[in-house]
């Protein structure tokens, strides 16, 4: 193997500890989200995918326009907490399920709201929080 083969295969420790410690905040605000919002529909799921991408939007806009946010913030906040945050895998399983369950409409407006309103979030963070900002 290459030099620069065997460096792309290694992975910092720290990088990896940063990620795992994000992730546990992340999957913690997870679950508590769909404590606070019981519901027979997915309200939780759409919820935390809402605003984690919004939350990643704003992160990585202030950190590419800022130095103040450094490469390991985003490592433990954007790759971890906020990747353990929002979760494809319940979106997907949530969907599945309305439509085991006969519920396609609602089925439909929960893949597009998700479809949607994630992508849109995350333009909202990514392009008009800095100008918030200043």
């Amino acid at each position: 193997m290459k030099a620069k083969e065997q460096a792309a295969i290694f992975v910092e420790p720290k990088s990896l500890m940063l990620v795992a410690v994000g992730g546990a905040f992340g999957a913690v605000a997870r679950y508590t989200m769909s404590e606070w919002i019981p519901s027979d529909f997915p309200w939780s799921t759409l919820v935390v995918n809402v605003l984690g991408s919004f939350l990643l939007g704003v992160l990585i806009t202030i950190g590419l326009t800022n130095e103040q946010v450094s490469p390991e913030m985003i490592l433990l906040i954007g790759t971890g907490a906020l990747g353990a945050f929002t979760t494809m895998s319940t979106f997907s399983l949530d969907l599945i399920q309305l439509i085991d369950s006969g519920e396609h409409l609602p089925a439909l407006g929960y893949m597009f709201a998700n479809l949607i309103l994630c992508p849109l979030s995350a333009f909202i963070g990514w392009r008009y929080i800095p100008m918030l900002l200043g």
